[in-house]
């Protein structure tokens, strides 16, 4: 009884194992619909590569990165969860929120934002000059971040 619970177990454990493997692609077509809309919208660089984070055999994440450098994580439904560009490009005007670009217009003028983070109280906004912002859900500044 004792070896037939442990091969069980054992099993058990090798095909959990087997399932949580993260998969690559290089086309964007397994991006959820409303991930794939984002990225035709806002971006002129196409997808190159796409991970999927699996945990416990469930799709948890989808992170993409196009050919430009781009990286954007998108959760399992499709909804963008970070975005982060190369120093020479900056986040689409349309994917930030509006209170957040006229307050980084308004104090930080001739600064792009070069990332962009959403996070359970708000947001996290990176600079080009490496500043990092926090904001409330309002997109309110909140304070700078380490």
């Amino acid at each position: 009884m004792k070896k037939f619970l442990l091969t069980l177990i054992a099993i058990f454990s090798l095909t959990a194992i087997a399932s949580a493997r993260d998969i690559y692609s290089h086309d964007a077509s397994v991006l959820p619909k409303a991930a794939q809309s984002t990225i035709n919208k806002n971006f002129k660089a196409k997808v190159s590569v796409v991970k999927i984070d699996k945990d416990f055999g469930r799709i948890s994440e989808y992170e993409a990165i196009l050919t430009d450098g781009t990286e954007i994580s998108f959760d399992r439904h499709g909804n963008w969860d970070n975005i982060e560009t190369s120093a020479s490009s900056s986040v689409p005007e349309a994917l930030i929120p509006a209170a957040i670009s006229t307050y980084v217009k308004k104090n930080y003028s001739g600064q792009k934002i070069v990332g962009i983070d959403k996070e359970r109280n708000g947001y996290e906004v990176e600079l080009t000059n490496g500043i990092d912002l926090k904001f409330n859900k309002q997109g309110e500044f909140l304070r700078y971040d380490d």
